[in-house]
């Protein structure tokens, strides 16, 4: 049994779902392991990771746009706002979705799905450069 780590630093234009799935994807391979697990963790609390569809860019779309409707920059009820109106939500909506993900690696291959893919989800409505770091166990 092996186990590998790596750092991706990716750089955010504002709030906006990110495809990072080509550079996971060929740091994997690049590991030559045939079965094992994936980790994928976000050390941040207002970005998060989700598998999406890599097909449709509309469902990305409309994922941001839910989000923005369900919680929305500036409530008055939000007390935490110390680095402006999109702090706070930017904080729900990385609770209400993921900070880390397992992917399992058959026959070398990750195994998500035919129209899966790999993102970052930015919450915060300014640019910011995030950290993911990848965790791969296995042989």
């Amino acid at each position: 049994m092996r186990q590998e780590t790596y750092e991706i630093q990716t750089r955010t234009q504002g709030r906006k779902l990110y495809n990072i799935n080509h550079e996971i994807v060929s740091w994997v391979h690049k590991q030559g392991m045939t079965t094992g697990v994936l980790t994928v963790f976000i050390s941040h609390t207002s970005a998060s990771l989700t598998i999406q569809e890599n097909a449709d860019p509309d469902v990305l779309r409309d994922l941001d746009a839910f989000f923005s409707r369900m919680v929305p920059d500036g409530d008055p009820q939000y007390l935490h706002s110390a680095e402006g109106p999109d702090d706070m939500p930017a904080h729900i909506r990385s609770a209400l979705t993921q900070t880390q993900l397992s992917i399992p690696l058959v026959r070398g291959q990750l195994a998500l799905g035919t129209w899966q893919d790999i993102y970052l989800f930015e919450h915060r409505t300014h640019p910011h450069t995030r950290r993911v770091v990848l965790h791969l166990l296995g042989e």
